[in-house]
């Protein structure tokens, strides 16, 4: 187990490896690092990053005696990064949040896909919006998911 000291010292390193092997990379890597008892303390390989996988070590020199000698990696980037840069990944963010009742959006799935509408109430808890459809001729309220929404025009205070 690691104390809280260890984890306030330790660095993100960036490695590039082949497109599509960022999971083989990091299991591959957490193996050896295991084996050969190197303090490596999370290993990240993120869905929206092709191509690159995050390391925690206490320095460099520890990332690049682990990695070394495996076909799909590239290259270590040289430098670091903070948490912060890497936070807005790591902690899932709500749709519902930046709706506004009034908002103007656009529908992206669904069978209503690609239709503008107006929000007029959102339940937060169910992460549902009731809309006004406005490529209508008559006005149809619809309950659609949050994540079917793209804020297209942000309503007036």
């Amino acid at each position: 187990m690691l104390s809280e000291t260890q984890v306030k010292g330790s660095l993100i390193f960036p490695v590039k490896t082949t497109g599509g092997q960022e999971k083989t990379v990091a299991t591959f890597v957490a193996n050896r690092a295991i084996q050969k008892n190197r303090p490596i303390y999370s290993i990240l390989a993120l869905d929206t990053w092709k191509g690159y996988v995050l390391f925690e070590a206490p320095n460099a020199q520890v990332v690049d005696e682990t990695i070394q000698g495996f076909k799909h990696v590239r290259s270590k980037i040289p430098g670091m990064m903070k948490y912060e840069d890497i936070e807005k990944f790591l902690v899932p963010k709500s749709m519902v949040a930046e709706l506004g009742e009034g908002d103007v959006v656009e529908i992206v799935a669904g069978p209503f896909k690609t239709m503008r509408a107006k929000i007029t109430r959102i339940e937060s808890s169910k992460q549902e919006v009731t809309v006004l459809l406005l490529d209508t001729p008559y006005q149809l309220p619809v309950t659609v998911d949050a994540a079917y929404l793209k804020v297209v025009e942000k309503a007036k205070k």
